[in-house]
Order: structure tokens, then sequence, then C-alpha cells
């Protein structure tokens, strides 16, 4: 069990962040936000992946005036992402927005910060103060981590100078290190929820890579209560790796969690694609399932690791020459073929399911 640090708990348009509550999940809309067709359809499939929480660029009054209108058509709570014009934060308040997202590096008047943190007070909505290496850090070299302390801190004094503390951090750089080293500084001198993420991650392969390991260091630090993967691509990309990353620490249970070995030259059968029509399939299957642990699948590929690993899953098929031998609860069930291995796994799991 990971042993989670203690932060206190902000409320984001019914979605609770820090103070124990489930590490949630975070991503972001990649259209323009003034056309709301398009934001409404990308929120919708996210929602539909799992994403608990979305947030949207508000770049101009055209954005800032269609907030109202995406509330009105999203079921999940809205983070309004504002940058150098206070007014924009504002006008999203009056909107509905459930978070404003402020960022230190480019907002930095004292007044303009007091009107907004005024209206969110009154709204009862918090703000994340969001630091980015790319808007703080104006000389490359040693010592990022603390830049980006810094810069939050003073901007928490702001907020705390107004009695203001429905707050979540964020220290983002581009690189792993600077990333982890930060957060751990910041968890040790305050009490306010995190949010974890690597900016500019990069595309699918490296951002997955450098991604997993700097919120996997934190978050099996106990240090995190809320992540966002960010990719160049697709945003459900980013919510389904967000799901892995936390499903891998047992943090939260999306559904089942499939074991399949790496494949060599004792392998005869295709077990890439078997695995790959699996994990597809199983996306209908992953909501409903509410157990305490998920179900472990095992597909083994040869007879050297594979029985013990199905033997140890709630369901594991061993692979021998165009077939194998199909265990459930630590028991051999039966022989099955080849093409019948992800339907005699789906069967079982619908069972679970059903159950």
């Amino acid at each position: 069990m990971i042993n989670r640090k203690k932060t206190r708990q902000v409320n984001v348009g019914g979605v609770k962040i820090g103070g124990g509550a489930d590490v949630t999940i975070q991503s972001m809309t990649k259209v323009e936000t003034a056309d709301v067709g398009r934001v409404v359809s990308q929120i919708n499939a996210l929602e539909k992946c799992g994403c608990d929480i979305v947030r949207v660029a508000v770049k101009n009054l055209m954005d800032a005036e269609a907030v109202r209108a995406i509330k009105k058509r999203i079921n999940i709570p809205l983070i309004c992402d504002i940058h150098f014009d206070y007014r924009l934060a504002l006008k999203s308040i009056a909107g509905g927005a459930d978070k404003i997202r402020l960022n230190p590096g480019n907002m930095r008047d004292s007044d303009e910060i007091a009107a907004v943190i005024k209206a969110a007070k009154k709204a009862r909505i918090p703000v994340r103060i969001g630091v980015n290496s790319g808007s703080v850090i104006k000389v490359r070299g040693k010592g990022n981590s603390s830049v980006l302390v810094d810069a939050a801190l003073g901007y928490i004094k702001l907020f705390e100078d107004f009695d203001f503390r429905d707050i979540i951090i964020s220290l983002k750089a581009s690189d792993v290190v600077s990333t982890v080293e930060s957060y751990r500084r910041m968890a040790k001198l305050c009490d306010y929820p995190l949010h974890l993420g690597v900016t500019a991650a990069g595309s699918y392969d490296k951002g997955i890579v450098k991604s997993s390991i700097g919120i996997g260091a934190l978050l099996l630090d106990g240090i995190g209560d809320t992540i966002r993967v960010s990719l160049t691509g697709d945003p459900v990309e980013e919510v389904i790796a967000g799901k892995r990353i936390l499903s891998s620490l047992g943090l939260r249970n999306f559904g089942p969690d499939v074991i399949s070995c790496p494949t060599c030259g004792r392998c005869q059968v295709n077990l890439a694609a078997i695995v790959n029509e699996l994990e597809r399939k199983l996306t209908a299957y992953s909501l409903p399932l509410t157990a305490k642990r998920p179900l472990t699948i095992a597909v083994m590929g040869c007879e050297v690791n594979g029985p013990g690993e199905a033997r140890e899953a709630d369901i594991g098929i061993a692979a021998g020459k165009k077939s194998g031998v199909l265990f459930k609860n630590g028991k051999i069930v039966k022989r099955v073929k080849e093409s019948d291995f992800v339907k005699e796994i789906l069967k079982f799991i619908k069972l679970k399911a059903d159950s």
C-alpha cells in the first residue's frame, strides 16, 4: 500500500481533490474553445474514456464567452486555463467555470490577481496555481526546481493574504528530474493538493515514458492528488495513459489487469495480435467492474512462465502450439484453440461483470 501524503481537500465541480480522495485524471481539449460543438464532442469522448476533470484554453473573449454554452452540454467539471489577461478569468467564472488555472509566469499584477481571487471566492470555486518551467525559468542550468517552487510560494502568499485557500498547486518542467524535485520540495512546504504532470513531454512514445517515470515516482512517494499526462496528440490517449499509471500502482481500479509475456522464439501463437484484440474488447467491460481489486488476466506464450502466471491469475491461458491451456482461479479447465483465446476470456469476464 502507498502511504499518501495528507493534503487539504478541494472541491472541483463536485469532484474531490486531496484529503484522501482518489487520485483524479485530467486532460485538456485541443481545439479552439470558441468552437463549442467540437469542444463538447472532445469532452464527451474524454468523459467516456474515464476523464474526471477537463481543462480548456481561454485565450480571448470569444473563448471566455463560450464557457457558459460548453458547461450546459457536459457532465464533468470544467477548468479554464488563463494566461496574461485576468479579465478572461473573470468572464470564465461568470460563465460557470468550476476552477481557474493561473500562471505565475505571466500574471503578476497583484490588483488583477486580487480581482480573480475575489470572483473565485464569491463563486466558491478553487484556483490552480500552475507553474511551468517555460514561463518562469529564463536561464538554463541548475536550480530549476528552486525557481519553480519559489514562484509558487510567492503566489500562494498572495492568495493567503486574501484568506483564500481553495488552492491546487502544479510545478511542471519538461524534464523529469526537475519536475520530481520540485514536487518533493513543495510537498514538504505546504498541505495544498498537488496536480502532477511533466509538461511538454512530447509525442506518444516519448511522452508516455517521461510521464510514467515522473508521475509514477511521485505517486510512489505518496505525493499527488490529481494527474495529467501531457502528450502531443489525441487527449483520449492522455486519459488512457493516466488510467494505466494509477492502475499499475493500485491507486484506482479501471477494470481487468492484463499480464502478457514479451514473447520469444518459444512462442507458437500470435500473442501480440491476441493481446491487442483482448485489450481493445475489454474496454466494454472496464467501467462496470468495481471490485476492490481488478481481475487479473494472464495471456502467456509458452510453457516456461506461462503455467505459473496463468495459474496465479483469475483467468489465464498458457499457450503451446496453436492452442493453450485455460486456467480459471488456479485450476485447469480445458484446452482451447488459438482462435478461441479471446472468446473464452471474454466469456469469463462477462460472467464476472454480470454477477
